[in-house]
């Protein structure tokens, strides 16, 4: 068995584990050089975290299992296709491989489907369901809000 479907396989059983737990069918695996660093399994349920999900829950997970948010050279193995928010926050942390078993087609009859989404952050934001807008607020005297972090990154080095 290819390493893919051994890391894809892990993420299933995570997930069947979680359903019964009483949890959604979201599981993930993140790795590195073959070595599982992080699992995670959705936790929507439990916390009422609407953030809690199998990917997000292994990408905390290996961040403070490593005492850094960059995850480059890791990979995810999900048992189901990724949110928009996971590619995300995956993307954010380094993470340069994603695999999934159960695609967002596989998912819609069961309402696991995040496609609706994706459609929806693709058009413009004049576009979207959801109201997004740009509004700039003047400085109030001080350094604009990323010139004054830049100045405290630079004192602490």
């Amino acid at each position: 068995m290819s390493d893919t479907l051994h890391f894809l396989n892990m993420a299933i059983e995570l997930a069947r584990a979680n359903i019964a737990a009483g949890g959604r069918p979201f599981g993930a695996v993140l790795v590195r050089d073959g070595q599982v660093l992080a699992t995670g399994v959705n936790e929507i349920l439990t916390s009422h975290d609407p953030t809690a999900h199998a990917e997000l829950m292994a990408v905390r997970a290996a961040s403070r299992k490593l005492g850094s948010p960059d995850l480059s050279g890791c990979a995810v193995y999900a048992s189901g296709h990724p949110c928009p928010m996971c590619m995300a926050a995956m993307r954010l942390a380094g993470i340069r491989e994603v695999a999934y078993a159960y695609s967002n087609d596989d998912g819609a009859p069961y309402g696991l489907s995040t496609a609706a989404v994706y459609a929806d952050l693709a058009k413009p934001f004049e576009e979207q369901s959801m109201r997004i807008r740009h509004v700039p607020v003047p400085e109030q005297g001080g350094p604009g809000l990323y010139a004054q972090w830049q100045q405290a990154i630079h004192r602490q080095a």
